[in-house]
């Protein structure tokens, strides 16, 4: 279905799932429109990461250090992730739909998981935003440690959990 924010494109999952395409050398089974949209929305996903890596850089203290830590957790844990950048400057990573958000603030870098109500959370990482029933938290002070271990099947659990959403 089109995007209703840019009438004439197809939806963002189209153009996430059309650039994926095109990324990884599946482009010959494409039609020429098709490839033609891809290569139009790759520049998009390459920018978002341009801005996150801006915000890393811009930050220059242990909140951009800990964004890139996560941010590099998150692509080891889902390799294919796509990197967005929304509501004027958060950083946000998805797969079949949004698996988290980094936002950061003077004391906190703030990892804000879509549906991560709906999440194990056996290692306890969530210690934010408890109260809801959609979305879990973790925030991470300075000079706190991340369970590197857990934060990955974490990001990788709400990954499938957005994909078997798409298949009911």
């Amino acid at each position: 279905c089109p995007d209703e924010r840019h009438p004439g494109l197809p939806s963002q999952q189209s153009r996430v799932s059309l650039a994926h395409t095109l990324a990884t050398g599946h482009a010959a089974a494409m039609t020429k429109s098709a490839r033609k949209s891809a290569r139009k929305a790759a520049p998009a996903a390459a920018s978002a990461s341009r801005l996150i890596d801006g915000r890393i850089k811009e930050l220059g203290d242990w909140r951009g250090e800990m964004l890139a830590h996560v941010r590099a957790l998150i692509k080891q844990a889902v390799p294919d992730v796509i990197e967005e950048w929304k509501w004027r400057g958060v950083p946000v990573w998805e797969h079949n739909g949004i698996i988290c958000t980094g936002e950061t603030y003077k004391a906190v870098v703030k990892l804000t998981f879509a549906k991560g109500a709906s999440l194990d959370d056996p290692k306890g990482l969530f210690n934010s935003s408890l109260e809801g029933n959609a979305r879990r938290a973790i925030d991470i002070h300075e000079g706190e440690k991340v369970d590197e271990r857990a934060f990955r099947t974490l990001v990788k659990a709400a990954a499938e959990l957005n994909g078997s959403k798409r298949q009911t």
